[in-house]
């Protein structure tokens, strides 16, 4: 069969192409429906990245956060007509004891090589969750959410002090998952919010307290932290941080920055703290937010962070959500039509 790709071959500009799709006995055949806007594939869409790099890595089809149906199983683990999860990820050939999002040699989807952004796409099994009874504009963030619970999985192995007061600097898409997942995980800790934007904090109403950064007060203090900002945030926020936190904190930072990030290692060194890179999710982490999802009160949870949801039929259509996307203050979901 004919497969229709739809590929970024330079900032703003998208093209069509054609490849033959064979079928494959050990692959499921799959066509996704519902496809979720990223800031990493805005990063690539405007031309953002810089030129060594957009050079690299285009043409190369957008997109790793989306569901879809299945239209074939050959080897019947699904039904045809089922809704799975997409993983992004393509496992390298890393030790065992290294998470697959951390292996040497693994690959990512519209990170280097194609994205969702394409009428079929053929993957193995390992790489799709059953997501049946999950409303699909929810579903396509799951790999958004699945940042948040492989984070919270780590902290969990990582923190040895006391969790009393968690402090989650960020109020945009990251910030929520993240100390939505923190809040349900350690319901007895209280959860704190920094952010700059009122309207985005009034999402919060799980978290104990919420503050605008420039309101915290200076003798707040918190056991660890996770910065959520990213950006050309991300300096302000971790030294926040770093000024805030108890002696011997965790700081888990999940924010990403295109440029160095000068920090106060001065107070890292006088209080012992820790700082851990979380990026991405495995497997395991995509499983466990199927099934939190196919509780109906978290499907309601997370649904507040999707803010639009446009049908696509054309290139345009992909073009219009892409720049709706940017006014957009949470997640936007194409309806992949």
């Amino acid at each position: 069969m004919i497969n229709t790709v739809y590929q970024l071959i330079a900032p703003k500009v998208i093209s069509v192409k054609f490849e033959e799709l064979k079928p494959d006995a050990g692959q499921v055949l799959v066509r996704p429906t519902h496809l979720a806007i990223c800031h990493a594939d805005q990063r690539y869409y405007r031309g953002l990245r810089d030129k060594q790099t957009l050079e690299k890595k285009l043409p190369m089809a957008l997109i790793h956060e989306a569901v879809g149906t299945v239209i074939r199983d050959p080897k019947g683990v699904f039904s045809k007509g089922d809704q799975v999860i997409l993983i992004p990820n393509i496992p390298g050939d890393g030790p065992q004891c290294v998470e697959e999002n951390y292996q040497r040699g693994s690959r990512f989807r519209s990170s280097g090589t194609d994205g969702f952004l394409q009428e079929y796409i053929q993957l193995p099994h390992d790489r799709l969750v059953e997501a049946n009874n999950i409303d699909p504009e929810v579903g396509a963030i799951s790999e958004f959410i699945s940042i948040a619970v492989h984070a919270s999985k780590r902290f969990e192995r990582k923190a040895v002090t006391s969790k009393d007061v968690i402090g989650v600097w960020g109020d945009g898409n990251l910030g929520y998952v993240v100390s939505f997942v923190l809040k349900r995980r350690y319901p007895q800790s209280k959860i704190v919010v920094i952010g700059q934007n009122t309207a985005k904090l009034q999402y919060f109403s799980f978290a104990d307290e919420t503050y605008l950064d420039y309101e915290f007060p200076a003798d707040y203090a918190v056991d660890h932290a996770f910065e959520c900002t990213g950006g050309e945030g991300c300096q302000a926020a971790i030294n926040s941080i770093i000024a805030h936190i108890n002696p011997e904190g965790l700081i888990m930072l999940l924010g990403v920055s295109e440029n160095k990030v000068p920090i106060f290692t001065r107070d890292v060194l006088e209080k012992g703290l820790t700082m851990i890179g979380s990026s991405r999710s495995s497997r395991e982490d995509f499983e466990r937010v199927a099934q939190l999802l196919k509780q109906p009160n978290m499907q309601r949870r997370f649904k507040t962070i999707v803010s639009e949801v446009l049908n696509v039929r054309s290139i345009q259509d992909i073009a219009h959500a892409f720049e709706r996307d940017i006014n957009n203050p949470f997640k936007t979901v194409m309806r992949w039509k």
